[in-house]
């Protein structure tokens, strides 16, 4: 090692180029987590394997969903509340769960055309396959059922077949004349409904209703049994055509909306979900601009080091400052006017050409006073006297404003 070589200095524990990637990583891990919890709702419902449209388990109606739109039918999945909205011609297909009560039912009560699918299966998520269930038993029941279309009916029993069977559909009226005939394949424990305030549409060979209409409200139909729609049901090419004639006669030509508010996938309309959609996102993404400009400004310093100064300043500008510290704690600013007003006609004089003349013996006041006649501005003696009759701060401020203004009427200065 040469004399002339300074000793290495401890190394360095992490490089700039090693901060700065850690910071980017961690800013866009930032990013993309806030974009995923504004939009989780709508993200988590395809790996959810409840009863809904959603749902591709075996107790799902995704598959309905596809099969209605591979037919050409206009099929939406609806995530906003029907509240404040226009109602939709389109037939609505309610999936319930056996927690939906009457309540949650009540903002559907303007829809011109709904199908209410009533919930059947209790169902356990496989561990092991996200996405499968099994079955754990059959869920729905009269007392639940009749309180949540309390406000179709007064009462509504559910009844259940024993074991698998091969049932057929029937027509009992209204939308299915009594000739219609639809054959399903095996079903288990087939689920029916019954009840003073329901209208059969669709019976079974026992005269059992497995699709009703309201009495009183004529737009609402109930099926009774999910498995006609259902994916596991859909597996049968029996239950398929008649669930698609179900729903394709129900909806006559008009589209369909499967709702899956009832079961917890509504579109929010939360604070983080609006600043990533337009409008506001043109504001999100400015803010974000210059939050990154601000960053990449703080990476370099611009200018010197300020050095500190002195507790207590030294020289002729520390001196006049305590001066004027102590005139004004002691309140005489305003004797200082008399001053003032000569320090400023000396000035006047010097700036307009009067000093070789007062040099020379002559009068600064007197030559002050014609040059002000001859420009049209206030004799000296007017000021002098405003300076003298001075009390107050507020005195003082008045006679300085004075003294400018004329000083430069007499000099002809630029303000």
């Amino acid at each position: 090692m040469s004399a002339t070589e300074a000793p290495a200095g401890p190394p360095q524990a992490f490089s700039p180029r090693t901060i700065l990637a850690l910071v980017i990583v961690g800013l866009m891990s930032f990013s993309a987590l806030a974009v995923l919890a504004a939009y989780a709702p709508e993200l988590r419902g395809a790996t959810d394997p409840a009863a809904h449209a959603l749902s591709a388990s075996a107790v799902g109606f995704k598959g309905v969903t596809v099969m209605l739109k591979a037919e050409g039918a206009p099929v939406v999945i609806s995530r906003t509340s029907p509240r404040g909205r226009r109602p939709d011609p389109a037939l609505l297909v309610l999936t319930p769960t056996i927690e939906t009560s009457a309540k949650d039912l009540a903002p559907f009560a303007n829809q011109p055309s709904m199908l209410i699918v009533l919930p059947k299966w209790l169902a356990e998520p496989q561990p092991l396959h996200p996405g499968f269930v099994d079955k754990a038993g059959i869920s729905e029941n009269s007392n639940h059922a009749t309180q949540m279309l309390s406000a179709y009916s007064p009462a509504t029993e559910v009844g259940h077949r024993t074991g698998r069977s091969r049932p057929s559909l029937y027509g009992a009226g209204a939308v299915f004349a009594p000739g219609t005939f639809l054959r399903l394949d095996a079903i288990d424990g087939l689920q029916t409904i019954s009840g003073s305030g329901w209208e059969p549409m669709l019976v079974d060979e026992q005269g059992s209703v497995v699709l009703a209409r309201s009495k009183k409200h004529f737009e609402v139909v109930v099926l009774a049994d999910p498995d006609l729609l259902n994916n596991q049901g859909l597996a049968g090419l029996g239950n398929a055509r008649a669930g698609m004639a179900i729903l394709n006669t129900l909806r006559d030509e008009s589209g369909l909306r499967f709702d899956v508010t009832l079961n917890g996938y509504a579109r929010g309309r939360g604070i983080g979900r609006m600043m990533l959609e337009p409008p506001w996102l043109a504001a999100t993404l400015c803010g974000v601009a210059a939050a990154l400009l601000m960053g990449l400004h703080g990476l370099a310093r611009f200018g010197p080091t300020l050095a500190r100064g002195r507790a207590i300043a030294l020289g002729k500008r520390a001196l006049v400052d305590n001066s004027a510290g102590l005139v004004r704690m002691a309140g005489r600013e305003a004797e200082l006017a008399p001053a003032y007003a000569a320090l400023t006609k000396t000035m006047v004089g010097k700036v307009a050409g009067g000093g070789e003349r007062t040099a020379a013996g002559g009068d600064n006041e007197r030559w002050l006073t014609e040059l002000a006649r001859q420009r049209g501005a206030a004799a000296p003696a007017d000021l002098t006297a405003q300076a003298e009759r001075a009390k107050t701060a507020d005195d003082l401020l008045a006679v300085g404003r004075s003294l400018y203004h004329w000083r430069l009427e007499i000099t002809r200065e630029r303000r």
